[in-house]
């Protein structure tokens, strides 16, 4: 056996030795795990509040991707029934003057020519039935002789002085207005009656 190999074995014992000359008290051992202990429940409720926030932050999260979900649902529910109900509104709207015409028409046949008779009762009929269709599609007259003046339903084309009729009211009606399901699609024009003075 070599030198070396001599030395080691006593090397080792030394170790051992100083080891056990050393130890570290058992006190101080258990003093470092309840230290420890602290730690780690300290670290485990701050996961778990941490945890309880995240959770309470995704459920406020649900709760508004969920209301944002509903309004946008309710906003295309609104413009499809709002589609559905004007839809008819420029074509409802170009047949007005078909309507104002065969107004204008009756208006200028005199009712007490025998000779237009026939022609004043087919324009009467043709008209009748254009109303017809237009209630049947919610389509409304407004004809506002009379009324006090609404500048949100009538448009004034001319005010005059009028003995016996009130200030702002529509004295004659030059063409109805007309809604469409509520909606204004065109206002009365009409002639209003101004203050004395």
């Amino acid at each position: 056996m070599s030198d070396q190999d001599k030395q080691k074995p006593q090397d080792e014992a030394v170790t051992q030795d100083s080891e056990l000359e050393n130890p570290q008290p058992a006190a101080e051992v258990a003093d470092e795990e309840a230290a420890a202990e602290p730690d780690a429940a300290r670290q485990l409720a701050e996961a778990q509040e941490q945890m309880q926030r995240l959770e309470k932050a995704l459920a406020e999260a649900d709760l508004r991707a969920q209301a944002e979900i509903q309004n946008v649902r309710r906003r295309a529910e609104r413009e499809v029934e709002n589609a559905h109900k004007f839809a008819l509104e420029k074509f409802a709207g170009d047949l007005l003057s078909v309507a104002d015409s065969l107004e204008r028409g009756l208006s200028t046949l005199d009712a007490e020519d025998e000779a237009l008779k026939p022609a004043r009762e087919g324009l009467e009929l043709t008209l009748k039935v254009l109303m017809d269709a237009f209630g049947r599609h919610n389509l409304e007259q407004v004809d506002p002789h009379g009324e006090p003046f609404n500048p949100e339903r009538h448009e004034a084309m001319t005010m005059i002085s009028a003995p016996g009729a009130e200030p702002n009211t529509v004295i004659d009606v030059l063409e109805k207005g007309y809604l469409l399901n509520g909606r204004l699609i065109r206002p009365a024009r009409v002639v209003v009656s101004k203050a004395e003075g």
